[in-house]
């Protein structure tokens, strides 16, 4: 297919990279430079989104969050009649409610992993529609990207918002847990290697396994498989979603999210520090270990 390829940030780079061998990309990004790897692989580049759509078949978003679908997609009408629209982008299940009312052909695929997954195909991929021709059509597209055992239609956009957000809270409050225990550690005199080989029996095992060569020094957070920014970005959308479930009387009274909230104080706190663009495993280390110093 001719396909336009929107975003081509970390995340949106491994994506494209995917669909070369087998479709006839043209993509964009807002930052220009940020096409190179996809250029050099193949792929068409267009000076501007509605260029890039102009001929497509089917258009695939990698934005960094719902704000940005909001300018580059729903207010110019970017999408043409009849295009089928895959947003992986990571929206809240209002957003994605807004999305496929506002673009009759939208398909909510959000991706769940970070860069490592993505560069070996073995992501969870999340697509959602209620179309089933569409669904198909987009589990086979996205297929490249996706660990078969966690590549799953669900039937809305919404619905797979929602999955993509409980993977994502799973992710920062079990890294807030390391963050924890690695000063519980270090408050009884336990090293950090120790604290990280005490945890593999236990429910923090995931998180110390994948953020224990951050720990170690053997890997610098500068350039890392998620940022800061972007997993504060998702958790954000998580409280806003719960808030505003609260406030409608549709989610029941106290309900709330203290451990996402204590991430997100960490991760703040790293942003504010110059921290942002950091793997977000920086809210693990001391100051002068975060890029390898």
């Amino acid at each position: 297919m001719r396909i336009a390829f929107l975003g081509t940030g970390r995340m949106g780079t491994e994506l494209a990279l995917h669909l070369l061998p087998d479709h006839e990309l043209t993509v964009w990004n807002r930052t220009a430079s940020r096409t190179q790897r996809v250029a050099e692989a193949g792929a068409a580049v267009a000076s501007t989104a509605a260029e890039a759509v102009a001929d497509a078949e089917l258009v695939v978003t990698s934005l960094f969050g719902p704000d940005a679908v909001r300018e580059t997609v729903i207010a110019p009408s970017l999408i043409p009649a009849g295009v089928t629209w895959v947003d992986t982008t990571t929206v809240s299940p209002a957003d994605a409610e807004e999305f496929a009312d506002a673009v009759p052909s939208y398909v909510g695929a959000p991706v769940v992993g970070t860069l490592g997954p993505a560069r070996s195909g073995t992501l969870g991929v999340y697509v959602g529609t209620p179309d089933d021709g569409r669904r198909e059509q987009v589990l086979d597209l996205v297929a490249p990207w996706a660990d078969p055992e966690r590549l799953r239609g669900v039937g809305s956009g919404r619905e797979a918002a929602v999955g993509k957000l409980l993977a994502n809270l799973a992710l920062a409050v079990s890294a807030q847990g390391l963050r924890e225990a690695l000063a519980l550690g270090e408050a009884t005199g336990t090293s950090p290697e120790a604290t990280l080989d005490m945890l593999g029996s236990t429910g923090l095992a995931f998180i110390a396994g994948m953020k224990g060569p951050f720990v170690r020094g053997e890997r610098s957070t500068e350039g890392g498989d998620f940022t800061a920014d972007a997993i504060a970005k998702d958790a954000r959308l998580m409280i806003d979603t719960v808030d505003g479930a609260a406030s409608d009387g549709s989610s029941r009274p106290g309900s709330d999210l203290p451990a996402l909230r204590g991430a997100l104080a960490s991760l703040d706190a790293e942003i504010a520090a110059g921290h942002g663009e950091d793997d977000f495993s920086t809210i693990l280390l001391p100051e002068a270990e975060r890029t390898g110093e």
